[in-house]
């Protein structure tokens, strides 16, 4: 437990940082000379080399284990902020968020293989993943507004070149305070053997490949376009520095609307597969609300948004370690990650493309509601059991 500790503070750390670039990314964009289209183009292009770091986070992790990719992923992205603080074109700042998205590709399926494998049933592995979810959140509810305040005061370039030692520290630290866990092949068969769906054999205490339905993953794509969207258009509603502090308190108005629903344990009662429905359902129909001009404060409406976000995100998670069997949590994770990084490269690029034509909030519920539409399809082809319709305990 005392690693799960750890691992919690330094995302908290990592995801401090990483969320303080948000409402600041852009506007430095701007100021360089970058036009809509191509920051839309330089967010996708982020998302888009998360793949091929999430193919090889996939099979290293299961592999050598998750403390060298987290070291790596967070001192490589440091060092690629302190370069980025010396940026004075957009095609530079467009090469290094791209290398930027390569390295941080590593950290995501990594921490939650690790806190995986920490666990010892069913129950803590849902704790742990609402852990990661609500550190997550608490790092996201006050950087944006915090990364905001410090370029007011510092400017761009010193604000990255804080923000990159920071993350530097943190592998350091990272590298002398997580201790690697081995997979216990025997735990997990007890892990399957109390999964209401035994799907995936285990004879010998061998570990049998994991079938995930590939329905599962339209998802989170749909969520990662859905976010990219809104990370797209927020920093949009202005650039100057007083508009950069309006703008981080809006996501931090998301962030703390996903508290509110991740502080609500009695959720986790109720199976990952009705979360992830509902709250994805709810999720398009606030972001319905915010393309048609619904008669609500702007503010309330981004607050509705994080709460649905907030009953997803622990929950898929949940529900791909439940499917999985609890077997080979690095290539399931990677391919969530994946799933993840596809939808944030769609998302930010038809915003940029279509935003003069039609609204993003509008693509972003489209999108969600095809996902909505698709996900109850995997139970019948699967011919999956009632229990995911129902409370979990």
């Amino acid at each position: 437990m005392r690693t799960a500790i750890w691992l919690y503070l330094f995302l908290f750390v990592a995801f401090f940082d990483l969320h303080a670039q948000y409402p600041i990314l852009t506007p430095f964009a701007v100021s360089i000379g970058a036009a809509p289209s191509f920051i839309g183009l330089m967010m996708g292009m982020y998302s888009l080399t998360h793949l091929p770091g999430n193919v090889i986070a996939g099979y290293g992790v299961d592999r050598y284990g998750s403390r060298l990719f987290i070291v790596f992923s967070l001192a490589a992205a440091g060092g690629i902020l302190l370069l980025q603080s010396k940026v004075t074109d957009p095609w530079q700042l467009l090469v290094l968020r791209s290398v930027s998205g390569f390295v941080l590709a590593f950290l995501s399926p990594a921490c939650m293989s690790l806190l995986a494998r920490i666990a010892t049933d069913r129950v803590k592995q849902g704790k742990l993943m609402a852990g990661n979810g609500l550190i997550h959140t608490l790092a996201s509810v006050v950087s944006p507004a915090a990364g905001a305040f410090m370029v007011a005061q510092i400017g761009f370039t010193t604000a990255f070149y804080v923000l990159g030692w920071i993350l530097i520290g943190t592998a350091a630290c990272a590298m002398l305070f997580i201790r690697e866990l081995p997979t216990n092949w025997k735990q997990n068969k007890d892990l399957v053997s109390a999964s209401p769906s035994k799907h995936v054999p285990i004879k010998n205490d061998e570990p049998a490949t994991p079938t995930v339905p590939w329905l599962i993953y339209i998802l989170p794509v749909a969520m990662a376009c859905a976010q990219g969207i809104l990370s797209f258009e927020l920093p949009l509603m202005s650039t100057t520095k007083e508009g950069m502090m309006t703008t981080g308190l809006l996501f931090s108005v998301v962030s703390l609307g996903a508290l509110i629903t991740l502080s609500m344990l009695f959720l986790n009662r109720y199976s990952p597969f009705i979360r992830s429905l509902w709250g994805a359902f709810a999720l398009a129909l606030v972001y319905f609300s915010i393309a048609a001009g619904a008669p609500l404060p702007f503010y309330i409406l981004l607050l509705m948004l994080g709460m649905a976000k907030g009953i997803i995100f622990p929950a898929i998670p949940s529900l791909l370690i439940e499917l999985s069997g609890g077997l080979k949590y690095g290539r399931t994770f990677s391919i969530l990650s994946i799933a993840f990084s596809i939808g944030a490269f769609i998302g930010p690029m038809l915003a940029g493309q279509l935003r003069n034509y039609v609204s993003p909030y509008y693509i972003a519920f489209i999108i969600l509601m095809l996902a909505v539409s698709v996900l109850p399809f995997y139970t019948i082809r699967s011919g999956r059991n009632s229990a995911h319709f129902s409370r979990t305990g």
